[in-house]
């Protein structure tokens, strides 16, 4: 069975810092194209930031320079570093692992990050 299950979503202050982490179980995780997405009340689901199989990085312009993602393939873990946070960057954060051949993809339950003061 495939789970994947953040942690670490929590309330902040603005500017202030949180990591989120996403353990993986159940799949050759050093294979997968990983992830993180995250949604607001109202609002579709947005792509943060991508770490390849390789580590090529992506990031969502609006995380730039602020987050970072990371992947532990010895202990199938991957974590978002968020700093300096904004009101806006409140959602629901989600982990995500996906790969090409065959087509699967698999998905977090997602944790809360709230900013405010």
């Amino acid at each position: 069975q495939v789970q994947l299950v953040e942690s670490g979503g929590g309330l902040v202050q603005p500017g202030g810092s949180l990591r989120l982490s996403c353990a993986a179980s159940g799949i050759n995780f050093s294979i997968y194209h990983v992830g993180w997405y995250r949604q607001a009340p109202g609002k579709q689901r947005e792509l943060v930031a991508t770490l390849s199989n390789g580590g090529d990085t992506t990031y969502a312009d609006f995380v730039k320079g602020r987050f970072t993602i990371s992947r532990d393939n010895a202990k199938n873990t991957m974590s978002l570093q968020m700093n300096s946070l904004k009101p806006e960057d409140t959602a629901m954060y989600y982990c995500s692992a996906k790969r090409s051949w065959p087509a699967r993809e698999y998905w977090g339950q997602g944790t809360q990050v709230t900013v405010s003061s």
